[in-house]
């Protein structure tokens, strides 16, 4: 049904935009489809105009996120094309991303970076987007498909990189207050300027939710600093710094009879399960430019975070202290080749990541039961090239190289016997990238791209450290993921008002990696194919409304083995998204938004033999308040409701054996703030 909706609304803004009597000039002032100006970085690790990437771009400015009244990166991404969350206790730090259908562990397929500096883990958490300050977000881009050839291991199912403000010009403040349902309080305050060579950007912020669940409380604060020096036009420098302090609750999973009973108790026996988590980080830029021979940036990062992590119910009790340095040097050469443009971009990535876990006896960590200490060295070069070989048509093509080190031990410490010796794995790397490029008039593109793609082990993938006899191990056998991606696509503008996208891709998987509950391993998996289609629209009918839509097919299945032809689990069919913009007199704002998600397996369920997370619809309404920027003012005010139905679903569940486990999502949600920018 949701199918044939979204192309019954496609054809009719297709039409009505294309319509005899429908004025196609835009008059000044009105808002467009899409932006002229549209560049993005992730693709190509430099600027680049979207069109000539060839890929599935998204870009989301900060002038977006501040209309969207999000208070995280996850309301901020949810509801683009392609890309779906999960949530374990309905806090955002806890989401995890998936993109273009990868189910379990997706987090890990999706390669996530701010500015530059990568927030995927080492181990098997995923990323808390808490630690990401919405206010300081300059922009957000989203660049679909395989980006291991640039930057490696996670970049399977596609790159995000959020890149944070830097200040220029007279002092600009911004201060913003959101509240809600179940205790959310959201205060945020960021000011950002320029003296001459010098430019800064300040913020901080704070979060806190008592949450939609028993025992789902979490709480995040943090700071962070941009601070840029412009020695000379041929020397530029950057440095970004950044605290966050987050606490949280686990409420555990329900059964479905404890789901349909009441979906917002705790797990019966999840008296004490939580966990505080600070993170500490440190990046540095230089950019050198050499005239006409090209230009060098440098980009150093170091990262910690300490993780006390106490799991009454388990029982576990850990001191988790993770550590990330790593060197970028690239050198960019953008000059023609016999009167053909042409760019050339090579570098090498250095990571050096160490993880300390320390477990103890209860949770007050009086005594130590375990130590695991584990390493993991990897060392990638790359090659890119962009070539026109006409001026609409441009051919890239590019090649990496990775050796990676795992290595570490555990060790018990009442005995000093090594629970894991001291062992190693090298795993080594190779990807592959073709694109073609075919721009159309000044505004479309079709393209098509094929990338072989590889992740490595996380940590605790590659062994097993738990802490109890029988289960601690380092899979010698356990290797890396491999595959091969092929893609096309269009994105196309009609007369200013209509924009369109649509892709169609295709990735084989060998050896994709997950984890087993009946023995507590990881273990690679059979063949795996993910095939889908991504839909998108954008059309503006004059300053009266405007229409966005996306709709995804994906079809996610094992091509080999015992369960050859099941479906993936936590991979849903179809997904659509709706939003209408309505604007009223008085500089008002109707926005009603529509998600539907379609039934998954449950996550573990291989074999398809369980009853699936169900199919849902959320429905919300907002109305904002967006009066036009007047002698450096700018105001924006919401209210809205969201799961406007209160429906009762779940985004993420697990089979353990017979019986099927959910993680409730919130109901009815009520939530307003206003944000002042001066």
């Amino acid at each position: 049904m949701f199918i044939r909706v979204f192309i019954v609304l496609f054809i009719s803004a297709v039409f009505t935009a294309v319509s005899p009597g429908m004025p196609h000039a835009q008059a000044p002032g009105e808002p467009k489809a899409y932006r002229m100006d549209e560049v993005v970085v992730t693709a190509t690790r430099d600027a680049q105009e979207i069109r000539k990437v060839p890929a599935n771009v998204t870009v989301i400015t900060s002038e977006d996120i501040r209309k969207s009244g999000a208070t995280s990166v996850p309301e901020v991404l949810d509801k683009l094309d392609g890309i779906h969350f999960r949530t374990y206790s309905g806090n955002p730090s806890q989401a995890q991303i998936d993109l273009r259908g990868f189910g379990d562990n997706s987090h890990g397929r999706t390669l996530v970076l701010l500015d530059g500096r990568r927030l995927n883990r080492p181990d098997m958490s995923g990323i808390n987007w808490l630690q990401i300050p919405v206010n300081n977000i300059e922009r957000i881009e989203v660049v679909r498909g395989p980006g291991t050839v640039l930057y490696g291991d996670n970049s399977i199912g596609g790159t995000i990189n959020i890149i944070t403000k830097r200040g220029a010009g007279k002092p600009q403040t911004e201060l913003s207050a959101i509240g809600g349902s179940y205790g959310l309080m959201d205060g945020r305050g960021s000011v950002s300027g320029g003296l001459e060579k010098f430019s800064y950007s300040l913020n901080g912020q704070y979060q806190g939710l008592d949450g939609y669940r028993d025992r789902s409380k979490f709480s995040s604060g943090g700071i962070g600093a941009n601070l840029g020096y412009n020695f000379s036009e041929h020397l530029d420098t950057n440095l970004g710094l950044s605290y966050n302090n987050t606490k949280y609750q686990l409420p555990g999973v329900l059964t479905q009879s404890q789901f349909e009973q009441d979906p917002r108790q705790a797990q019966p026996g999840h008296t004490n399960d939580d966990s505080d988590a600070k993170y500490y980080n440190a990046n540095m830029g230089i950019t050198s430019v050499l005239g006409g021979f090209g230009r060098i940036d440098l980009n150093l990062l170091h990262s910690r975070d300490d993780i006390t992590s106490n799991m009454a119910s388990f029982p576990s009790f850990d001191n988790i202290k993770i550590k990330t340095s790593g060197i970028q040097p690239r050198y960019i050469l953008d000059k023609d080749i016999l009167g053909h443009g042409n760019k050339l971009t090579a570098g090498l990535d250095y990571y050096y990541q160490e993880l300390d876990k320390d477990k103890f006896n209860n949770e007050e960590h009086s005594t130590m039961l375990n130590e695991a200490v584990f390493k993991r060295e990897t060392l990638g070069l790359y090659l890119r090239d962009e070539f026109n070989i006409m001026k609409e048509l441009i051919l890239t093509a590019g090649y990496r190289t990775e050796r990676a080190k795992i290595r570490g031990h555990e060790t018990d410490s009442a005995t000093g016997a090594a629970l894991i010796p001291e062992t190693q794995k090298v795993h080594h790397g190779d990807a592959y990238e073709l694109g073609l490029t075919c721009l159309i008039q000044e505004k479309s593109k079709i393209f098509a791209r094929y990338a072989t793609v590889y992740r490595l082990p996380f940590l605790d993938e590659q062994a097993s450290y738990f802490g109890y006899l029988g289960w601690d191990t380092f899979l010698l056998h356990l290797e890396k993921e491999r595959g091969k991606s092929y893609e096309a696509g269009t994105q196309f503008v009609l007369f200013d008002n209509l924009k369109v996208g649509a892709t169609l891709y295709r990735i084989n998987m060998e050896d994709e990696i997950a984890f087993n509950l009946a023995t507590w391993q990881n273990e690679n998996l059979d063949k795996t194919r993910h095939d889908g289609i991504e839909l998108s629209m954008a059309w503006q009918w004059q300053k009266y409304l405007r229409f966005l839509a996306n709709y995804t097919c994906q079809d996610a299945t094992f091509r080999d083995g015992p369960n050859d032809g099941k479906k993936i689990p936590l991979v849903p069919r179809n997904m659509a998204n709706f939003t209408l913009e309505i604007y009223l007199p008085c500089n008002f704002v109707l926005r009603p938004e529509m998600q539907y998600i379609d039934k998954a397996y449950l996550g573990s369920d291989f074999s398809n033999s369980l009853e699936p997370l169900g199919n849902y619809t959320l429905y919300n309404i907002f109305l904002q308040y967006r009066p036009p920027a007047k002698e450096g003012l700018n105001v924006f005010g919401f209210f809205g409701v969201e799961n406007l139905t209160d429906e009762m679903y779940a985004t993420q569940g697990i089979a353990a054996g017979a019986t099927r486990y959910l993680y409730p999502s919130p109901g009815i949600t009520f939530k307003g703030g206003l944000s002042i920018a001066f």
